[in-house]
């Protein structure tokens, strides 16, 4: 049975996170973007509303409401600032996801409840810097030792990683080489300040300038055994269905961010005059905006969906994938158009358009690029 209705609990949701956006995000978001400033106070709200832990069990501090509730709050972050929306996004699927989906009872009853009541975040280390789309050249090494990890190597682009809020790290690390001679990848749990770790906060960013960005250094870094995520040499199949979700989450920052620009283009071409007339009555501004409302629509469909096989354990994968193609991409024809429609406004941080054209490149880079998702997509169809 085919049925496009949210239910009265997601609609609530929608409603409540848009205020919340609009009344606590929107007044503050050129200024942190400005002063590249991650905003603690703005985490812990959201934690408050409850945008932390949305697909995880009570048990461990979550909400339980489902894959469809979450993507549709970050889409709704999204539609007013991709910074707040990664950190949101990020402190679930990279964040929670691989400790409540990998973890053993110990190590979620450890970590999660505070992370699911957004007091505290996780990171994914995962990129490095002559590792990232091929995560398989990851030089990051683990060895054990008296009952120990010692790890040693570095991360890059690690989102939630460096702030007064971050608890924790997934590294993932090689530990040794499997039985045909391949390295064995395996995720390692690092508590924030532990000896031999150096988190070192990035700046200067095109974009999502007040999300927290780091570089991690591990010199002979140590953590208990038990610290291991799942089994031994589970690593790199963690990795891969981390990244699964995460394409979710990717693709709602698109679809809320395009959503934002698109708003803001419309609400544009009906105040500006140009020839005695609001510039909307042109054709050509009136075809472009009907173009970047069928593609939204489009996008919405095709990510909810994916999101509704997730939740009813159906193969999302594929789909996953395609999600965070068309979405990005969609943002970025979207943000670009906006900008057209401001003509030389839309150039100016005064206006919210400018940001959104910058915040909306790295969905087609971050957790896989474009031409990665593509890869993905035509293996599945045999290619």
């Amino acid at each position: 049975m085919l049925d496009f209705d949210l239910t009265e609990e997601q609609k609530i949701l929608r409603t409540s996170v848009r205020d919340f956006a609009q009344n606590e995000i929107a007044p503050v978001a050129r200024e942190l973007d400005e002063k590249e400033r991650f905003s603690v106070e703005l985490t812990r709200k959201m934690g408050e509303l409850g945008l932390f832990g949305m697909f995880v069990s009570e048990d461990y501090g979550g909400s339980n409401m489902g894959y469809v509730s979450y993507i549709i709050a970050v889409e709704e972050i999204a539609r007013v600032d991709g910074s707040q929306a990664a950190t949101v996004a990020a402190g679930n699927s990279l964040g929670i996801g691989p400790i409540y989906y990998f973890g053993s009872e110990e190590q979620k009853r450890a970590f999660l409840p505070d992370l699911c009541a957004g007091t505290k975040l996780a990171g994914f280390g995962l990129t490095e810097p002559e590792a990232g789309s091929d995560a398989g050249g990851s030089k990051t090494n683990a060895v054990l030792a008296s009952r120990e990890w010692v790890i040693n190597g570095s991360k890059i682009f690690i989102t939630n990683s460096a702030n007064p809020m971050t608890s924790v790290t997934t590294v993932q690390a090689i530990t040794g080489k499997r039985a045909d001679g391949k390295k064995e990848y395996s995720c390692i749990l690092v508590p924030a300040g532990t000896k031999g770790l150096e988190a070192r906060e990035m700046h200067g960013k095109l974009m999502w300038r007040s999300s927290n960005t780091a570089e991690l250094y591990f010199d002979d870094c140590k953590v208990p055994e038990a610290n291991i995520l799942g089994k031994r040499g589970e690593g790199f199949h963690q990795m891969l269905k981390t990244l699964d979700g995460g394409r979710l989450s990717i693709a709602a920052m698109g679809l809320g961010g395009a959503q934002g620009a698109f708003e803001k283009a419309l609400a544009y071409s009906k105040e500006r005059k140009q020839f005695g007339q609001p510039i909307c009555k042109n054709q050509v501004i009136a075809f472009k905006l009907a173009d970047m409302a069928t593609k939204i629509e489009a996008a919405r469909n095709m990510l909810y969906k994916a999101c509704w096989l997730r939740e009813n354990h159906k193969p999302f994968e594929q789909i996953a994938a395609m999600s965070k193609l068309y979405c990005s991409e969609v943002f970025k024809f979207v943000a670009t158009e906006a900008v057209q429609i401001h003509g030389g406004y839309g150039l100016m941080k005064e206006y919210d358009v400018e940001r959104f054209f910058r915040d909306q490149k790295l969905l087609e880079i971050g957790e896989g690029t474009s031409e990665v998702q593509r890869i993905v997509i035509s293996r599945n169809l045999g290619c």
